[in-house]
């Protein structure tokens, strides 16, 4: 599991938020009238978030409103739903589609089957970056929604926002900036004066924009905002029945009932850490991820994925398996994610990292020099958990396995 706070500070953080969540683990913001602390608490983590993002810079008469979510993969649900059906009011729209770049998240796959949306799925440009131009080439009559991410998960880079924004409001469709990753980081790092580029509702065409509160925000996991431009948009996202026998029901998220206990324990670590705790922690992983790529670069047969903006780096070999390199390095404890077009693999890095940064570097560098002299399969990496000729493990094995993933063994 990938933690985004450590050492020693991570102790009294977690009992601050476990505190808050049992306070209010009885909770459920479905019932506005009787949990009215919790209304109050989500109210402020979305208005927190929103400030984080421009809603203070915004055009005249706009106004940022949105909702918590159970995580980035729901904000993102939420945003193109209320994208298709503010579309259809708007141009009335039937036969819905939405364009992304092959380097957005595969949430935006699932809204499409889940939404009945057509997806039409675009190459990276040579910086891999989203293309603007081909996504202009895919627009129709029937395009509801464009997609940037900031930064891409695969290769922590920012799509080309602005300019994407200029193309959504000439066509009048929505676009959607994912910044699940990036949204408790980008606006630090640029106050901290690294550049940037504009990536919120500072940008004219933004319409709505996802960020997860449980990743670099520390909040509990299970906790995650979606944010519009304005209420005419965000109305699009609610459901109302009105025809129930069980009287009025009126719904904004996927979900009915929502537990309080994790927005009361996201708004604890929002209000604990404030901006010069994030900033402090941006300033962090900011210099560990500008260590790595360094470290990186200076391995020779490895080669860093495009231009890195955030905290994100991808890197590949032209004479390893990367994958190989992967399996060695994650003996040792390390937990990258692999990728595909090109082969590659990456660290998200965090405040765990920061400590052992070094000691990362000089484990790549061993993974790298293992695979390199002993070309082809390598024993010593990740064990499979499957016995001989895929047989299926029993159930104490199974057992077994639990209890040393609880413990940190495995």
């Amino acid at each position: 599991m990938l933690r985004y706070i450590g050492g020693s500070e991570s102790e009294g953080h977690f009992a601050l938020i476990n505190e808050a969540c049992s306070m209010f683990a009885h909770t459920n913001p479905l019932h506005l009238d009787v949990f009215q602390s919790v209304a109050r608490f989500e109210a402020e983590v979305v208005a927190m978030t929103a400030d984080l993002l421009g809603s203070k810079e915004k055009a005249s008469g706009a106004q940022v409103c949105g909702n918590m979510t159970s995580g980035g993969t729901e904000s993102i649900l939420l945003a193109v739903k209320t994208s298709r059906d503010y579309m259809k009011m708007k141009k009335g729209i039937t036969s819905p589609e939405m364009i992304i770049a092959e380097s957005a998240h595969s949430a935006y796959d699932k809204a499409a089957q889940y939404f009945n949306i057509k997806l039409r799925r675009v190459p990276v440009n040579k910086e891999f970056q989203a293309d603007v131009k081909a996504i202009r080439q895919h627009i129709n009559r029937n395009t509801i929604l464009i997609v940037g991410s900031a930064p891409g998960y695969p290769h922590g880079i920012i799509d080309p926002i602005e300019e994407l924004g200029k193309l959504a409001y000439s066509y009048g469709i929505c676009f959607h900036v994912d910044l699940c990753l990036g949204g408790f980081v980008l606006p630090f790092a640029s106050k901290l004066g690294y550049p940037i580029t504009s990536f919120d509702f500072t940008v004219m065409g933004v319409t709505s924009i996802s960020v997860d509160v449980h990743k670099y925000g520390l909040a509990p996991k299970g906790t995650s905002v979606v944010l519009y431009r304005n209420h005419d948009i965000r109305k699009h996202q609610f459901v109302a029945v009105t025809e129930w026998s069980g009287g009025l029901y009126v719904s904004p998220t996927i979900a009915g009932s929502r537990p309080g206990g994790l927005i009361a324990g996201a708004w604890a670590a929002m209000m604990s850490l404030g901006q010069a705790g994030y900033l402090e922690n941006t300033r962090k992983i900011m210099e560990v991820s500008k260590m790595i790529q360094k470290g990186i670069k200076e391995i020779p047969e490895l080669f860093i994925i495009g231009k890195p903006d955030m905290t994100i780096v991808a890197f590949g070999s032209a004479v390893l398996d990367i994958f190989e390199v992967n399996d060695i390095i994650s003996s040792k404890g390390w937990h990258l994610n692999a990728l595909q077009r090109p082969n590659s693999i990456h660290i998200c890095v965090t405040l765990q990292h920061v400590p052992v940064v070094d000691t990362f570097l000089q484990d790549l560098r061993d993974a790298v020099q293992t695979v390199k002299e002993n070309p082809g399969p390598i024993s010593g990496g990740l064990a499979p958990i499957y016995g001989a000729a895929g047989s299926m493990p029993d159930r104490g094995m199974v057992q077994e396995l639990l209890v040393n993933y609880m413990d940190g063994t495995c």
